[in-house]
């Protein structure tokens, strides 16, 4: 289940019990609290009447009066929200914002203005709870990538599609034929899902220079959009072609974790002199420049071809710099 079609779950199940507790709803979707809590912060930022109560008695319930009735929404509605949720700016990027808008005006009046609180009373989950969306360090400016809404609408004509696309690395982009699947939005960044030649790839939207939609019916495979997707994330994330192995000084192992996230296979205790003995995985010996950033905090003791590419990299660096 997306997060787009738990929030649709979360509505439905808020209409038909009208109060429950997010430690219910996290055991009833399969997700941890802290997700659910996510999903109702989404509910609460695009004006859905959730109310939100701490203590024996809290927990989240609809606000009396109202009624969230998922059968009003038109076809086009409710399509966009099993989508993109209630989110109107990854609705914009389809061009659908205008019926996302629509599905959410249906059930997110609300009758008046809140009552004023006392010094006493709790606050509401809204008041307490903030979610950014934008990952860390991305550009003040959105990168440039085609036009998602058109691509979208070709990819629902289920045809195959010539992409013009460059490989990260690469100074020039090729053609090739792809059996697309859909979209992937990850976090910021919007990737094409598609079989070549009954194999799963991820093209990311900023290195795709422009597609044509042929005559011939798309040739995936019976699976759907989400799980290839996830085999694909998953892939990528557990990729290793070979094992570095370093010598970290202590302070930086935060760093460390928050810059190779799931490379980072190993970290040991500190030794005598404050290093961390750490373990990373990359698919090829040319990923371990990532390093670099560390300079004088990390030591690369093996492979040899690893310690010899940071080698050089720094030596070249060093010489630009003098």
């Amino acid at each position: 289940m997306t997060s787009a079609q738990r929030l649709i779950g979360l509505l439905g199940a808020l209409q038909a019990r009208r109060h429950t507790t997010a430690e219910a709803l996290a055991e009833e979707f399969g997700v941890s609290v802290r997700t659910i809590l996510r999903d109702v912060q989404k509910l609460v930022d695009a004006d859905i009447p959730v109310l939100t109560e701490r203590g024996k008695y809290g927990g989240i319930s609809l606000l009396p009066g109202q009624q969230v009735d998922l059968s009003r929404l038109t076809t086009s509605e409710a399509d966009v929200l099993r989508a993109v949720g209630v989110d109107l700016e990854r609705a914009r990027a389809l061009g659908a914002e205008t019926a996302a808008r629509a599905a959410v005006g249906k059930f997110a009046t609300r009758p008046g203005a809140p009552p004023a609180r006392t010094g006493a009373a709790p606050l509401s989950l809204a008041d307490v709870v903030t979610v950014e969306n934008r990952a860390w360090f991305a550009p003040q400016e959105p990168r440039e990538a085609p036009d998602v809404a058109a691509l979208a609408r070709d990819l629902r004509q289920a045809r195959r599609l010539r992409v013009t696309y460059r490989r990260s690395g690469e100074r020039a982009a090729s053609d090739l034929v792809v059996d697309p699947y859909g979209l992937l939005l990850r976090v910021d960044r919007w990737y094409l899902v598609a079989d070549v030649d009954a194999a799963p790839r991820l093209f990311a939207l900023t290195r795709l220079d422009r597609w044509a939609l042929l005559d011939e019916p798309r040739r995936i495979r019976d699976v759907a959009l989400e799980d290839v997707a996830r085999g694909l994330g998953q892939a990528l994330e557990t990729r290793r072609g070979m094992t570095v192995e370093a010598l970290l000084d202590a302070d930086g192992v935060d760093l460390a974790r928050r810059i190779l996230g799931s490379r980072l296979r190993t970290v040991g205790p500190p030794d005598a002199s404050g290093r961390v003995p750490i373990t990373v995985a990359y698919a090829q010996v040319e990923a371990a420049r990532q390093l670099l950033q560390f300079a004088d905090h990390i030591e690369v003791t093996a492979p040899p071809e690893a310690r010899a590419l940071l080698h050089r990299l720094a030596t070249e660096t060093a010489r630009r710099h003098t």
